[in-house]
């Protein structure tokens, strides 16, 4: 079977700034991106179908086979049920709402006439979507507990030095990362932490929080969940409420809140 995440154009242009350069796939929420939940929930690499200058970068590939998923919505295991037991000529919607579609034809433009001859089926299964860019803050807790289910599922965490204060069970720390004289307080909430990551002393973590890998929480940090800083990005001062996509730094003293900051930026 092949997989591609398409966007509707409306879905892409409501939530620029940040997809003029990415597919709304690319979009960081939780710990993952939206296309790196659909990789690991259906075991696959999904291609896109999204505006034709971003084709160069982020390719599109067509097979036999095909079923074609709006790139705006945020998967968990139980709607990749249905998708599975789709057919070729079939579509799952909710309301009005199109989740996906399972043609054999090739399909390289999608708007709202596309799958009015496909066959309708209707999905009972609760599931998030983002619209706007305040949808990513919003629904970032959530995204933060299923992606650290799909992430930990079966694994064990790497120890945590004694030198940390720890509130709570639901802490797992990859292979590689660093943590010395932080508190951490994931009672009710979940708390993740990459490979390679860094949080250096006398910072204060109140989750939920994803600090992915090769990313930095500097000395002193207030992090208030729930909060995701994406990798190779570097965090001081007090954030709340924020997903940080990659690439990025807050390297000095001051607040950041209530945000969505995406790659290739520096806040002095």
């Amino acid at each position: 079977m092949n997989y591609i995440l398409f966007d509707f154009h409306e879905d892409w242009e409501n939530l620029l700034p940040l997809t003029y350069t990415r597919p709304v796939s690319e979009i960081r929420i939780g710990i993952l991106t939206i296309k790196e939940k659909w990789d690991k929930l259906l075991d696959t690499n999904c291609s896109y179908l999204s505006q034709e200058y971003l084709q160069a970068k982020y390719k599109l590939i067509t097979n036999e086979d095909n079923i074609y998923i709006n790139g705006s919505v945020l998967p968990n295991k139980y709607l990749i049920k249905d998708i599975l037991a789709l057919k070729s000529g079939q579509a799952l919607v909710q309301d009005s709402q199109l989740i996906c579609f399972r043609t054999e034809n090739d399909i390289t433009e999608i708007d709202d006439t596309t799958f009015e001859k496909f066959e309708k089926i209707n999905s009972s299964k609760k599931f998030g979507k983002i619209n706007y860019p305040w949808d990513i803050f919003r629904q970032n807790g959530a995204e933060i507990e299923s992606d650290y289910f799909i992430l930990t599922e079966g694994r064990k965490s790497a120890e945590i030095s004694l030198t940390n204060g720890i509130i709570g069970e639901n802490i797992f720390v990859e292979e590689g990362a660093i943590v010395e004289f932080a508190t951490i307080n994931a009672k009710d909430a979940y708390v993740y932490i990459g490979e390679n990551a860094e949080i250096m002393e006398g910072s204060v973590i109140r989750g939920s929080f994803a600090l992915c890998n090769d990313s930095t929480l500097k000395i002193g940090a207030k992090i208030y969940g729930p909060t995701t800083v994406g990798p190779h990005s570097t965090v001081c001062g007090e954030v709340k409420n924020s997903v940080i996509f990659a690439n990025s730094n807050k390297g000095h003293d001051g607040y950041l809140g209530n945000s969505v900051l995406g790659e290739w930026c520096n806040l002095g």
